[in-house]
């Protein structure tokens, strides 16, 4: 266990290494943001000082070298725009984006499971038919035009939830969180609904077809055939042997709810680091840009590699030879 743990270290590091060149190659190379930065009617004298004392006067390979031990240390530069540390901009919004993927990941994971088992259990029922009608609805539906809705019909007509903002919040061991006020839920509720619909959608048939598999399995025959209950032959046989894949997808799909939350944040204005990445797009404010990619980028890493310990854990076979755990 020992040396499969150090191995995933070392590829994470070297994807993390990787990764970042691609990052910073990809937001250094395209656009000037000295045109956007300085005012119009400078002369070349300013535009060029901007550009310097910005550093961008030097290659691209010299910025990156600078950036890059910059990165040791925790330093992804200065904000263009704010003068102020890119990481500490981001990581000031992050509580925002984290708490809204947290709790969309809980709507998914406690809806999208025992829906999902249901669903597999008795799937020429009309209730599993409508679950699985309903989960390709949810894969069907484009994120803001169900965040318009939603809007439309519990804020503009029924007048019930707030459309926008984050609400009353308070503070737990430092930061500000919502879901701890009345309020803070009710501002709460709707992105996470929304940014959970697809994750939620895709937990219903991963469980699903999990669920239906393992019933054709000989264990389950064996176990329903010395007369165990039904609820034992479920929980123990069924769920516990379709929770490998569903774990590995909860774990990748969480960093995908972080990652891909800018829509959800901008739709109902939630003050997260989403829309931060939006606002520093528009500026091309190319040290929060990088900055967050970084930060989305390590946050996956972290998650794939816990989800390779828990999942080497459940299925000790996965460590062995470390073929298996270095697809993940």
């Amino acid at each position: 266990m020992l040396a499969y743990t150090i191995r995933r270290l070392f590829q994470s590091g070297f994807v993390l290494v990787v990764m970042s060149l691609l990052v910073f190659a990809g937001v250094y190379a395209i656009g000037n943001p000295i045109e956007l930065l300085v005012n119009p009617q400078a002369d070349e004298v300013e535009k060029l000082r901007a550009t310097v004392a910005l550093g961008l006067d030097k290659p691209l390979y010299e910025q990156y070298i600078v950036f890059l031990k910059g990165a040791v240390t925790g330093d992804l530069g200065k904000s263009f725009v704010f003068g102020t540390p890119a990481l500490t901009l981001i990581l000031s919004k992050l509580p925002a984006t984290l708490e809204l993927a947290f709790c969309a990941l809980f709507i998914a994971v406690c809806l999208g499971i025992p829906l999902g088992l249901y669903a597999g259990l008795k799937p020429d029922g009309v209730i599993g038919r409508s679950i699985m009608a309903g989960s390709i609805v949810g894969f069907s539906l484009p994120t803001f035009w169900v965040g318009l809705v939603l809007i439309m019909f519990f804020s503009v007509h029924l007048g019930w939830l707030p459309s926008n903002g984050r609400g009353e919040t308070v503070s737990v061991l430092g930061l500000q969180v919502s879901f701890l006020t009345w309020d803070g839920l009710t501002h709460l509720f709707m992105p996470a609904f929304n940014l959970a619909l697809l994750k939620l959608s895709l937990l219903i048939r991963l469980t699903r077809a999990g669920t239906r598999e393992a019933l054709l399995q000989d264990y389950v025959k064996f176990a329903r055939a010395k007369g165990l209950p039904a609820g034992r032959v479920i929980g123990v046989h069924v769920l516990k042997n379709i929770m490998i894949p569903i774990v590995t997808v909860i774990g990748l799909e969480f960093g995908g709810l972080i990652a891909f939350s800018i829509i959800t944040e901008t739709i109902f204005a939630w003050p997260g680091s989403g829309k931060l990445l939006i606002d520093s797009i528009n500026q091309l404010d190319r040290p929060v840009i990088v900055s967050y990619l970084m930060v989305i980028v390590f946050v996956f890493i972290v998650i794939n590699f816990v989800v390779d310990m828990v999942y080497s854990v459940l299925d000790p076979r996965v460590r062995l030879g470390g073929g298996a755990g270095g697809g993940h």
